[in-house]
């Protein structure tokens, strides 16, 4: 058998350029204050060797761990894999963070946190201890759990509070779901849509509220009344099927109704079926998040887009750039989600429109 061919490490790198290990260590990080000349020779080294960067090496500064922590809540996150539904938001999550991080010369480790652990902050110090991130994002419910931002502020670890609207700690990013609720109720009113329900999301999230607050909005800037037409539910595919039976079964129904995620809407097809309603023509349907199961239902379900992936990466950004000492504004970064338009939704039926 023949030799294992020797790994090049940041060693050989600098022996062959004739500098230090901390000047090599350096030109890696793109870091200033290296002349032209010394850049130009260490990578000159790099490619005659044949190196490739570890975080070991990026490390030797000593100020940076280049690594990027990403949580998310332990117990849905589980419960989505096990269901093997098409859940993508983790999905989506990596994408942009993994993606932005390569980009920029760090590394993204993803970690699972029970928000309503009683150890939820002792579990968390020890995952810092241990991997010493020099920032973490934090997606919903975590981003307002008091606990975790107080101590991720007290550590003073750059972070990103996804879904939230934040405040003096922390960098606060918003997927504009006020925004997005309003699109998908102006879509239903154009179309001629005047009794819209709602099914809300878990009130554990902040971004719940948001959604009811731009449907309640757009609905009273076109006039319709919006009174015995909310229901709340969890998120979960069976307050969906509860949800949509609570509304379908009033005495008077909503001819379309926007639910808070894809599950839900589901769920909500479901029943409307089981109730002989036909989709879009007796009752369109506007479902969040736009997983990709929503693109094979029958009909396929017009969804607002949540970007996730473009969310997470410029949570990366912030966060690398504060690292870096660029002091972070109070003022929450809104990325917009849209609205793509499938099947699911086409004016009232006869004599239940506008004009009816």
């Amino acid at each position: 058998m023949g030799r294992r061919r020797q790994a090049v490490t940041i060693r050989h790198v600098a022996a062959d350029a004739g500098v230090s290990l901390q000047t090599v260590s350096r030109v890696i990080n793109n870091e200033p204050n290296v002349r032209p000349e010394m850049q130009q020779r260490v990578r000159a080294s790099i490619d005659k060797l044949g190196y490739v960067p570890s975080i070991a090496a990026q490390r030797m500064s000593g100020s940076r761990s280049y690594l990027i922590l990403a949580i998310n809540d332990r117990e849905r996150t589980i419960a989505d894999w096990r269901g093997r539904q098409g859940i993508d938001w983790v999905d989506q999550m990596l994408l942009g963070g993994m993606l932005k991080c390569a980009e920029l010369g760090y590394r993204m480790i993803f970690e699972l946190v029970d928000t309503h652990n009683d150890h939820v902050e002792r579990e968390l110090r020890a995952t810092i201890a241990a991997l010493q991130p020099d920032g973490v994002v934090l997606t919903p419910p975590h981003s307002d759990n008091p606990l975790i931002v107080g101590l991720l502020d007290k550590a003073k670890i750059p972070f990103a509070r996804i879904g939230s609207l934040g405040g003096e700690a922390g960098i606060a990013l918003t997927m504009d779901d006020e925004g997005s609720a309003q699109l998908a109720t102006r879509h239903l009113i154009d179309l001629g849509h005047r009794r819209i329900g709602f099914i809300a999301g878990s009130p554990e999230y902040n971004l719940s509220g948001w959604r009811v607050e731009g449907w309640r909005e757009e609905m009273a800037a076109a006039g319709l009344n919006a009174d015995g037409l909310l229901v709340a539910g969890d998120f979960s595919y069976a307050s969906g099927e509860e949800a949509a039976r609570t509304l379908l079964d009033s005495p008077d129904p909503p001819t379309a109704i926007i639910v808070s995620n894809d599950q839900m809407a589901l769920a909500t097809l479901e029943v409307a079926r089981s109730r002989g309603l036909e989709i879009p023509r007796d009752l369109s349907l506007i479902s969040f998040d736009n997983t990709p199961i929503v693109r094979f239902t029958q009909p396929p379900l017009t969804a607002v887009d949540q970007p996730i992936a473009e969310t997470v990466s410029r949570a990366v950004e912030l966060i690398i750039a504060q690292q870096r000492g660029k002091p972070k504004t109070d003022a929450p970064t809104v990325v917009r989600g849209s609205l793509v338009e499938r099947a699911s939704t086409a004016p009232p039926p006869p004599g239940r429109g506008r004009n009816g």
